[in-house]
């Protein structure tokens, strides 16, 4: 128990900002088997998006409520997942080959198609909760705990699919690039898919539909261009994962 308990400090202490107990170690190797509680640690980004925006929509309209939600969740995170979206938005967008883009997404600097990637990535994830939450306080709130796991889940998937693009890579992201077993990947999806109850069915299953479709064709982008994955695709995937889980809730209401 305290060998998984350290795990998740550890996964906590590298996916978020908030702090971990002293008596943590991050060794390379826990590293990569902390990836299974990525999910979980979804739930704390997630919590902490509905505390701000519980606390800001008593007082300020939905939609300043929402920013302040989305601003709470990237401040936990350090951006880490927005960084990867914009990074493989200039590397798959400027790249013509493999190297290319693999050269452009490790650079630190940001470039247009990174820029106008996150500007709109960040506009259509607003735009989505504001209309959650145009009627009612619930939709955000479930959508928030929801998406935050699952699309987590999406990240793992791809890690126990796909290899590492980057082989020789001595970044930041190079020990978490293994692939979990099948112990690891079930607790991982238990974490990612167990907030589906706060939905209703046709909710439920829409969302995991088109996490299904964010995960097969990440994989088969990533596959084509690169060969595999790296640290910046999987924060590009949960990003993607996200806005689709928040336009999939959206999308049943159509049909009610």
């Amino acid at each position: 128990m305290r060998t998984q308990l350290e795990l998740f400090f550890i996964a906590i202490g590298f996916f978020t900002r908030l702090p971990v107990p002293g008596w943590v170690g991050f060794a390379p190797e826990k590293l990569g088997h902390a990836a299974r509680y990525l999910p979980l640690v979804g739930w704390l980004v997630g919590l902490a998006g509905v505390a701000v925006y519980l606390l800001a929509v008593q007082v300020l309209p939905v939609d300043i409520a929402v920013v302040l939600a989305m601003a709470a969740t990237i401040r936990i995170t350090g951006a880490f997942h927005e960084d990867g979206w914009a990074d493989a938005c200039d590397g798959l967008g400027g790249g013509w080959n493999r190297e290319q883009v693999l050269a452009i997404m490790k650079d630190s600097r940001i470039g247009s198609y990174g820029t106008i990637g996150l500007v709109l990535m960040l506009l259509a994830k607003y735009l989505a909760l504001t209309n959650l939450g145009a009627d009612e306080d619930y939709p955000v709130i479930a959508a928030l705990l929801v998406a935050h796991p699952l699309s987590r889940l999406v990240a793992v998937g791809l890690m126990a699919t796909l290899d590492y693009a980057r082989p020789d890579d001595t970044s930041k992201s190079a020990p978490v690039a293994r692939r979990p077993t099948a112990a690891e990947l079930g607790i991982a999806t238990l974490a990612g898919v167990l907030p589906l109850l706060l939905l209703n069915p046709r909710e439920a299953l829409a969302v995991l539909a088109v996490c299904a479709v964010v995960g097969i064709q990440a994989r088969r982008v990533f596959v084509r261009r690169l060969g595999g994955y790296t640290g910046d695709c999987l924060g590009a995937a949960q990003q993607v994962a996200e806005l689709a889980i928040y336009l999939g809730i959206l999308a049943t209401w159509s049909f009610t």
